[in-house]
């Protein structure tokens, strides 16, 4: 590795900035879990298609697999790491324990960001196929159908859906 490929960069991850010294290929995933210990974020397909590394990058939801790291400079990382409050739990935790959102548990993470995203999203009034409001003027009903659509970028390979639904529905008031 030469050294015009490396360099040092600042990336704020969960509210707090972390110095790292990285090639400037390595994707904020890989620099999440292998520079940063954030081991949260899971590697999936590494090709974004299956959402299990998504992360909220200024609170929006990002395939880190996707994206490189020296690309979010100066932006706000938010893991799964970053969401509980020390012992208490995100209500979207709490929400995936209590309707058993998950089996093995290695998409949970994804999911849970995801589903922070695709809430904010939602009250936005950004539009959804679901929906079937493509103006996207409203905020959107997040009935079963609309979960599911919004949440579609996201694959749990041991099918703990109808778990995820039930706990985005209660968070979302429904």
């Amino acid at each position: 590795m030469t050294d015009q490929l490396r360099g040092e960069l600042v990336l704020r991850v969960n509210g707090a900035d972390r110095v790292v010294s990285l090639d400037n290929r390595v994707t904020l995933l890989d620099a999440l879990r292998e520079h940063l210990g954030l081991t949260g974020t899971k590697k999936g397909c590494d090709h974004g298609q299956c959402g299990a590394c998504t992360v909220l990058l200024d609170g929006q939801r990002a395939n880190s697999c996707l994206l490189l790291a020296v690309a979010v400079d100066g932006r706000e990382v938010t893991t799964v790491e970053g969401l509980a409050d020390g012992d208490d739990l995100h209500p979207l935790q709490r929400a995936f324990i209590a309707h058993d959102g998950f089996q093995c548990g290695y998409c949970t993470p994804g999911q849970i960001c995801s589903a922070l995203g695709m809430l904010a999203e939602a009250k936005e009034g950004l539009p959804s196929w679901a929906g079937g409001d493509l103006d996207g003027i409203a905020p959107a009903d997040l009935d079963d159908d609309e979960i599911r659509e919004r949440m579609s970028g996201n694959l749990c390979r041991c099918g703990a859906y109808a778990g995820i639904v039930a706990a985005v529905r209660e968070v979302a008031g429904g």
